[in-house]
């Protein structure tokens, strides 16, 4: 008997119905591969943005470039000081005979070119002059003879532009008369004076035929005849040496005149301060007291003659300002920067010189220079050169570096520095700014030549999160505890009422938000602060109360309840409570905050008043308190739709589990629904922290945009975000505040993308926690 292998089966062919069309299957690929590019994408942008950001801001922190440029010879010409103009293209050099010296360096290779030339600023002649000096920032020299006279020469700089060719600087000389001050016979050692409009000061040391150092003062003042020019007269002279102990080696006069400034041989730094009758000594500092040197070797001013930068022997290198004090309302110095010794070798400083643009100064000795920035104390360049250094000079526009060698040779080098008042001290550090009585964190960007820009970052991070903490202390309980409300006890087809009005609260403009917050909430709040309070504090009392007794009331009243439509009788109370709360406020405030008015020496009841007197810190129209409120109402949808969403999706079979085991619905909701929502609901928050940390239009209207550091919450702040649309506008694209808004940027975006990725991480462990469960 045969048999037949059976055939082996056969897939019977899919009905047409059954079969995908060739169409869907290229959509279905097209579509997977759109979304791996468009998540490709995504990171693309976001990296893009970060490597963008970081490229602006990369300037920031890196230091000067020095590069040489040309040499130039002075031949034989006896140089005893040295300037130079705006422009640095007419460097002027100062002659013991009482010339100045110019010497074109624009365009040296062109027929125009004046070459080396000199002025006559118009001095006695047959006059010596054995004490010159040069002053860069005010562009005058002073003149200082044998006999006990001195003249200042002011340079006026003019740049034109002759025959449509390159710029020509020009300079115009003005003389005053010789003016005597002090000795007859006394050897200047240095002179300073300071033409303060109507005060101005001459001071001068002199030594006298024992050799001793003596000190003198003398004042002007201007009469206007009634034809020709104001007329310089001199008034009265005071001898100063008598004010403190040892000899004045050092002399400094600040730029409103009020103030000499002495440094002696002991080491002591004396503040004498001008007064109508004369002059006091208000204060004795010993700057270098215990210390390997306790000997001023230089002090000089920096721009705008408030603080002044002392060396000893040894290299060590502070600077003094002049500012208010604390316990009086007098200007007094104090130390407010110490530097890292001026020279590696540990020698002191030999020559030094500031420029007017900034805080910038060089500083150096033989063929050691360094330029620092005294703000933030750096040293922004500094090395070795190539000769010796006799005379030094730092360009006005800090883009040029002078240096006269000891073999008469002009050394000029190209400075290219656009950013020196930057750092990471600049942006995080505490600075102690000049005029100011101690340390601090600013943000000021108005600065110019002789106000130096304040930019902190840390009062603006200080202000995201001071904003960011009071709208989340209004947002998460609100948000949370309505989401909870809402998936638990609500009724299905009311809940599908609630989620779109919570989505379309959350599409209101922010700015139609801040602008309610600044004219209409800012000013309704601070006349009813305590209102307020009343409020916050009676409505969780009310209701607790309210379902405390609906809860034990008999069953036959309980029914008419229905289960889910609890909100139908808490509304309305809670509503009649927070009217009654409003209006006990202003009678809760003449209670509780009676305070004696400073102004009126009444006894008043006013919150605003007892809170300053009590806390020392101000109510503001616009403050932190207004910020949360509506900036909390702009995250609640968020914070509720993440939450809500949460705790809906948790699987009703945990639901079912714990009732059908005997526990309550409000068992069920605390030991069930919300351990297992906890990862959405953390979600929640700290995606409604990101978006509040990223606000801008509520912030930006409802703050004051006041950049300080305090806790106080009616108080003002500003935040990066609103710093950035506050101060664009005025920011020069490539300038240091430009950049310095990209820093803004940076911070803001590195902070929310953090907070954003922790979220979404969040939120992935929560997905991943269904599907196990499913």
């Amino acid at each position: 008997m045969s048999h037949t292998n059976p055939e082996p089966n056969k897939a019977k062919p899919l009905p047409s119905r059954f079969q995908v069309g060739k169409s869907t299957l290229y959509f279905d690929n097209f579509m997977n591969y759109a979304i791996k590019i468009g998540g490709i994408g995504v990171i693309a942008a976001i990296c893009g943005i970060f490597i963008f950001l970081t490229y602006q801001i990369m300037p920031l922190f890196r230091g000067a470039t020095v590069e040489f440029e040309q040499t130039l010879d002075l031949g034989n010409l006896e140089i005893s000081a040295m300037g130079i103009d705006p422009w640095s293209q007419l460097p002027l050099f100062v002659s013991p005979d009482g010339t100045l010296n110019f010497y074109d360096i624009q365009d040296l290779d062109k027929e125009y070119n004046r070459g080396f030339f000199q002025m006559d600023p118009g001095l006695p002649d047959g006059v010596e002059f054995p004490f010159t000096r040069y002053s860069n920032h005010e562009d005058s020299a002073i003149f200082g003879t044998a006999d006990g006279r001195f003249a200042v020469v002011q340079v006026e700089f003019e740049s034109t532009h002759p025959d449509y060719r390159s710029r020509e600087v020009v300079a115009n000389l003005t003389t005053t008369p010789l003016f005597r001050i002090g000795l007859d016979d006394g050897e200047f050692e240095q002179i300073d004076y300071v033409d303060a409009g109507r005060n101005k000061l001459a001071v001068a040391i002199q030594r006298d035929q024992e050799g001793q150092r003596r000190i003198f003062a003398v004042t002007f003042s201007q009469n206007q005849p009634l034809i020709g020019d104001p007329v310089t007269v001199r008034d009265r002279e005071f001898e100063l040496s008598d004010l403190f102990e040892g000899e004045a080696r050092f002399m400094r006069l600040t730029g409103d005149s009020d103030f000499v400034i002495v440094g002696t041989d002991i080491g002591e730094l004396h503040l004498l301060a001008r007064e109508r009758g004369g002059f006091t000594n208000r204060q004795t500092i010993q700057p270098f007291a215990g210390r390997q040197s306790e000997t001023i070797r230089s002090m000089n001013f920096l721009s705008g003659r408030l603080s002044l930068i002392l060396t000893n022997e040894v290299g060590e290198m502070m600077m003094y300002s002049i500012f208010h004090s604390e316990e009086s309302d007098e200007r007094i110095l104090g130390r407010t920067k110490e530097f890292q010794p001026a020279l590696p070798t540990g020698q002191g400083a030999e020559f030094y010189s500031h420029t007017p643009r900034n805080k910038a100064f060089l500083v150096g000795g033989g063929n050691y220079a360094q330029i620092r920035y005294a703000t933030t104390e750096a040293i922004r360049w500094g090395g070795d050169l190539d000769f010796t250094v006799e005379h030094a000079l730092l360009g006005r526009r800090y883009d040029r570096i002078m240096f006269v060698d000891t073999e008469n040779q002009l050394q000029i080098f190209t400075v290219r520095d656009p950013h020196p008042e930057t750092g990471w001290k600049a942006y995080f550090g505490k600075i102690h700014y000049e005029g100011r009585t101690e340390p601090e964190y600013m943000w000021q960007s108005d600065g110019d030549d002789d106000f130096e820009p304040k930019l902190s970052m840390v009062p603006l991070i200080w202000g995201t999160l001071k904003g960011t903490v009071f709208a989340m202390l209004i947002a998460v309980p609100i948000a949370l505890l309505a989401a909870f409300y809402t998936s638990q006890f609500l009724k299905p087809e009311i809940r599908r009422l609630i989620k779109p009005v919570m989505e379309i609260m959350e599409s209101v403009p922010t700015v139609v938000l801040g602008f309610l917050a600044a004219l209409w909430l800012a000013p309704l709040i601070s006349a009813r602060i305590p209102s307020v309070f009343l409020i916050i504090l009676s409505l969780p009392i009310a209701v607790i109360a309210f379902g405390a007794i609906l809860a034990n009331l008999p069953i036959q009243f309980r029914k008419w309840v229905k289960p889910g439509y609890e909100f139908l009788y808490f509304a309305p109370f809670m509503m009649l409570t927070a009217y009654f709360a409003w209006q006990m406020g202003p009678l809760f405030e003449a209670i509780f905050f009676r305070v004696e008015n400073p102004e009126t020496g009444e006894v008043v009841g006013s919150f605003a008043v007892w809170w300053t007197e009590t806390t020392d810190y101000p109510v503001r129209l616009r403050n932190a308190f207004v910020v949360g409120i509506f900036m909390g109402f702009a995250i609640i949808p968020t914070i509720f739709t993440i939450a809500e969403d949460s705790m809906t999706n948790v699987p009703q079979s945990f639901r079912s589990g714990a009732l059908a085991l005997g526990a309550s619905r409000w068992q069920t909701a605390i030991s069930v629904i919300l351990p297992t929502a906890a990862a959405g609901i953390f979600s929640a928050v700290m995606i409604g922290f990101g978006r509040a940390v990223g606000e801008t239009m509520i912030l930006l209207m409802a703050t004051g945009n006041t950049p300080i550091m305090t806790a106080n919450p009616f108080d003002g702040m500003r935040t990066l975000a609103a710093n950035i649309a506050v101060e664009l506008p005025e920011a020069a694209q490539g300038g240091t505040l430009y950049r310095s808004l990209f820093l803004g940027a940076l911070l803001l975006f590195a902070f929310t993308f953090f907070i954003n990725t922790v979220a979404e991480v969040m939120r992935q462990k929560l997905r991943d926690r269904y599907k196990a469960v499913e």
